[in-house]
């Protein structure tokens, strides 16, 4: 196995936009839906192993029958299909948490958590649970997802370069993610033949 390609390759298509990363997938004959994370997740598996990992799929208690419409309220099971982030969702947060309430990546993977391990909380648990979050990130900043690159890499390079200009970070993001993209080519050419 080319470990030193295979761990280029790991940090290096963190860089790459989703609908490129759904390409290399479909060129290894992978399933290309989920998050980004799942299908790095699934092109990282399959150049280690050779093998497909097959898809998590969430059980059928956590979905809404189709055309199941359910009302917000406390004790309401928010369920795949019928839960949507639109305003009156957020309307009935701001209510029951405060107006400090805004939709989070945090939220979301809570929600998809829940999902998968066949256990939709209420729209009480999901406050509860929002709201402790919240709290908790007061005193402790939260770190980007490592695939928010985008974000991971202003951050850092807005730190070590204080008043860089907007035009030179974008410009500094966009020869840093072309680099990377060349990186991934390179790697998948000596991995997979693509």
């Amino acid at each position: 196995m080319h470990s030193t390609e295979l761990e280029g390759l790991k940090d290096s298509i963190l860089f790459l936009y989703v609908n490129e990363i759904k390409e290399i997938a479909l060129k290894l004959e992978l399933p290309a839906n989920g998050t980004k994370m799942k299908i790095i997740d699934r092109i990282i598996h399959f150049l280690e192993t050779g093998e497909i990992k097959n898809t998590q799929k969430h059980p059928q208690n956590s979905y809404a029958k189709k055309g199941e419409s359910l009302p917000l309220r406390l004790k309401t099971l928010m369920l795949k299909g019928a839960y949507k982030n639109d305003l009156s969702a957020r309307n009935f947060f701001k209510h029951i948490v405060g107006d400090h309430f805004h939709f989070t990546a945090f939220g979301i993977d809570f929600l998809n958590e829940r999902w998968l391990a066949g256990k939709p909380p209420t729209y009480g648990e999901f406050a509860i649970f929002w709201q402790a979050e919240y709290e908790r990130r007061k005193n402790q900043k939260p770190v980007p997802k490592a695939e928010w690159a985008y974000i991971n890499f202003t951050q850092a390079f807005i730190k070590n370069n204080p008043g860089a200009s907007k035009k030179v970070i974008i410009s500094a993001w966009e020869q840093t993610r072309s680099e990377k993209l060349a990186l991934v080519n390179q790697a998948l050419k000596k991995l997979a033949g693509i």
